[in-house]
């Protein structure tokens, strides 16, 4: 298949392949858009079934980070990449050197961040040869710990006010004592959010594929373990996706009962038209590349000067332009997606005067 005719293909300004028969390296990155800046996003690796996957993965994971950073308003382009290969077996400092080494080549037109599979040392390791690494400083957090660069917690953070505003329009609800979320993915970010939500008093079901983080929440966070073909359908008042995209699809969206979509996971939506049929079942779905924007914002402000309270102030603005894209929908009566899409191809391409592209 071309890549120009590739249906996740999106007029994205770069394509690379990535191969370093030495360490084992293939990888991919995808710049979609830097009308607003360089394209900033996560370098993930995952044991794609096939190539094809992997490239579905980093054009969906790419222009993705045009909408999210240009709703969060940051500088900043649309870019991601992707390692093929299990990041518990594959990964070595001589694979992610040569990584480093290729994103050099690129001269700054991607920057690279942790991501799923990756952690702030890979990055660190990356960077010895290259300047275009981030969230690889130490520097005090916005929730006063130190922090080693992982942009994890505000992520989390971000995920956890915007669950709030999404709760509070579509439940009429301000406080979280007593409510039930199922969160499906309990890794850096997951378990994070299932810490605040767990404070703030929500009764918490849990799955993850590495059985030691669900046993972590259960034993820590008093959450109830379930398997992963009934984490979505649970009775409850919120779903959670925090680990991979497309869990959103015809067969899970049938079998929902939550009232509301609110998780950190990115590309939840399997295809665009999932969106409207949210809608259609009355579910609230909080824009994925809205409400994880936390660590981009993080990582942005790393970048220019980290200022933590000023952090945890443009984070909690999550919440804000989730409300306003609640708003516009319900008057509109047209799907969250749709408004949050339009609001951002306003921001990164103001001149185009095109009509919005759903993101799924």
């Amino acid at each position: 298949m071309s890549v120009f005719s590739h249906p996740e293909f999106d007029n994205h300004q770069h394509l690379s392949f990535v191969s370093d028969e030495e360490t084992g390296l293939r990888a991919i990155v995808a710049v979609h858009n830097t009308n607003r800046g360089p394209a900033l996003g996560g370098c993930r690796m995952f044991p794609y079934a096939s190539d094809e996957a992997a490239l579905r993965d980093v054009l969906r994971l790419s222009r993705g980070m045009t909408y999210k950073s240009a709703l969060a308003n940051l500088d900043l382009g649309g870019g991601k990449s992707v390692i093929i290969g299990d990041p518990r077996a594959h990964k070595s400092e001589a694979l992610l050197e040569a990584m480093g080494r290729f994103l050099e080549q690129l001269g700054g037109l991607y920057i690279a961040a942790e991501d799923s599979g990756t952690s702030v040392a890979d990055l660190q390791v990356m960077g010895r040869h290259t300047r275009h690494v981030a969230g690889v400083s130490a520097r005090p957090g916005f929730d006063g710990r130190p922090s080693n660069g992982d942009p994890s917690p505000a992520t989390a953070y971000g995920t956890f006010v915007g669950l709030k505003a999404a709760v509070a329009h579509q439940l009429g609800r301000s406080d979280l004592d007593g409510l039930t979320v199922a969160v499906q993915g309990i890794g850096n970010v997951g378990y994070r959010l299932a810490q605040l939500l767990s404070d703030a008093g929500a009764k918490l079901w849990v799955h993850d594929i590495h059985s030691d983080a669900v046993q972590r929440a259960v034993d820590e966070l008093g959450a109830i373990a379930v398997a992963g073909d009934e984490i979505l359908g649970l009775d409850v008042d919120v779903v959670a996706p925090c680990a991979l995209g497309a869990v959103l699809n015809d067969k899970s969206i049938a079998g929902l009962q939550a009232k509301v979509v609110a998780g950190a996971a990115n590309n939840q939506l399997e295809l665009a038209h999932h969106d409207a049929a949210l809608s259609q079942r009355g579910i609230l779905y909080a824009p994925d590349f809205v409400i994880n924007a936390g660590g981009i914002i993080d990582v942005c402000y790393e970048r220019n000067g980290h200022d933590a309270e000023a952090v945890r102030r443009h984070v909690e603005t999550i919440g804000d332009t989730l409300s306003e894209i609640f708003a516009r929908a319900t008057l509109s009566q047209q799907p969250t997606g749709i408004i949050a899409n339009r609001l951002a191809e306003e921001r990164f391409k103001p001149a185009q005067g095109k009509g919005a592209r759903q993101v799924a």
